[in-house]
C-alpha cells in the first residue's frame, strides 16, 4: 500500500493521485504568488497559489484566449481546509458579480468564456455572464455518479456555460467530433453510409451538441483521479479546450483545484495561467503537470477522436 501525506493508506488497485509529505514539501517551492501587476511572460504555465480576488487585478490585460472556471456551486462543501457555505440566491448572485466583472479585461477581443454550476447556480450564472459577454449556450452533462434520492429526483447533471467577447471567436467544430456505435447501420448500394466499421465495431461521426453523456467523472481506478471533491474529468476540458482555442493560445483557470484545467492544456500544446488558494491542491496540480509530460494520453480521447463512454477505442498511437 501506499501512503498520502496525510498518511492514509491505499488500496493496491486505487490509483487516486497523491502527496507524500516529501513531495509536497517539493512542489510547494514552485508554486508562485503576484504581489504587482505583472507581464503575460512572468506568469505563463504557473500555478499561483494565492486567493483569485487577490490574483486576477495583476494579471496582464488582453492575454488570455480561453477562460475556464469552475467556482465553489452554492453549497456548503469543503475544500481542503477551506469550506464556501451555501448563501441566498441573491448573494450568491453578487458574489459572482464580484469576481467575474473582473474577466474581461484579462481577455483578448475574440476570447470566449465557460463558467460551470449546478440547476441552483445556472439561472445566476447565465445573468452575470450576460452583462459581461455573449452567452452563446448552455451545456448539460451527465454525471453518472451520485446516490439516488427517495423523495426528489436524483441529481445526475451539471451545467456549463458558455460565452464570448464579441461574435469573432474560435470554435473548432471539427476537433470535438463524437464517435458512436452505429445501432441500425443504413448502407446505400451495399456500402455504408455515414458510418464506417473498424475491428472494434460500427461507428459514426455525429456533430458536437449542448447535451454531454459520453463522460466519466474520476474515480479510484483512474489515473487522473484525485481526492479533491469536485474534479473535472480531463476529457471534459479537452472538449472544451480543442473547441474553443488554438494550438499557443493561452488558457486562464481563477479556481483550478486539482489542475485539470492546465493539464489539459499542457498535454493539448496550450498555454496556461492557474489560480488556487489551497496549497494542497495547487501542489498536487503541480504534480499532474509533471505526469503529463510524460503521458499525454486523455482517457476518452484517441487518435484525435472522442469516444462514447463504454465503446473501446483502438490503442493510442505511439505519436500521442
Amino acid at each position: 500500500m501506499t501512503h498520502s501525506a496525510s498518511g492514509k493508506k491505499k488500496a493496491p488497485r486505487n490509483r487516486t493521485l497523491t502527496l507524500s509529505r516529501d513531495e509536497l514539501a517539493r512542489y510547494r517551492r514552485s508554486l508562485m504568488t503576484v504581489t504587482q501587476p505583472v507581464v503575460a511572460s512572468a506568469v505563463t504555465d504557473q500555478v499561483l497559489y494565492q486567493d483569485t480576488f487577490a490574483a486576477l487585478p495583476l494579471l496582464p490585460e488582453r492575454s488570455v484566449d480561453l477562460l475556464f472556471a469552475d467556482p465553489p456551486y452554492n453549497l456548503t462543501k469543503s475544500f481542503g481546509k477551506r469550506t464556501f457555505n451555501a448563501i441566498s440566491s441573491a448573494e450568491y448572485e453578487r458574489w459572482l458579480d464580484s469576481w467575474v466583472s473582473l474577466l474581461p479585461r484579462l481577455m483578448k477581443p475574440a476570447a470566449s468564456i465557460y463558467i460551470c454550476g449546478d440547476w441552483r447556480s445556472s439561472g445566476a450564472i447565465q445573468r452575470v455572464m450576460e452583462k459581461y459577454f455573449v452567452v452563446r449556450n448552455r451545456i448539460t452533462w451527465e454525471r453518472e455518479k451520485g446516490r439516488g434520492a427517495k423523495t426528489n429526483w436524483k441529481n445526475c447533471s451539471e451545467d456549463i456555460w458558455f460565452g464570448t467577447m464579441s461574435d469573432d471567436y474560435t470554435f473548432n467544430v471539427d476537433a470535438v467530433r463524437l464517435k458512436k456505435q452505429v445501432l441500425a447501420p443504413y448502407k446505400v448500394a451495399n456500402r455504408p453510409k455515414g458510418w464506417e466499421e473498424s475491428e472494434n465495431g460500427r461507428f459514426r461521426l455525429t456533430a458536437p451538441s449542448n447535451m454531454w453523456t459520453d463522460l466519466t467523472v474520476p474515480f479510484w481506478s483512474m489515473p487522473e483521479n484525485t481526492d479533491h471533491p469536485t474534479q473535472k474529468p480531463e476529457k471534459l476540458m479537452a472538449k472544451v479546450i480543442l473547441a474553443s482555442s488554438n494550438e499557443g493560445d493561452l488558457v486562464l483557470d481563477p479556481f483550478l483545484g486539482s489542475g485539470t484545467t492546465a493539464v489539459v492544456a499542457q498535454k493539448l500544446g496550450r498555454h496556461f495561467m492557474a489560480i488556487e488558494q489551497e496549497e494542497e491542491y495547487a501542489c498536487l496540480a503541480l504534480k499532474r503537470l509533471e505526469i503529463g509530460r510524460e503521458n499525454s494520453q486523455i482517457q476518452g480521447y484517441t487518435d484525435g477522436v472522442f469516444w462514447e463512454r463504454n465503446t473501446t477505442p483502438p490503442k493510442p498511437s505511439s505519436s500521442s
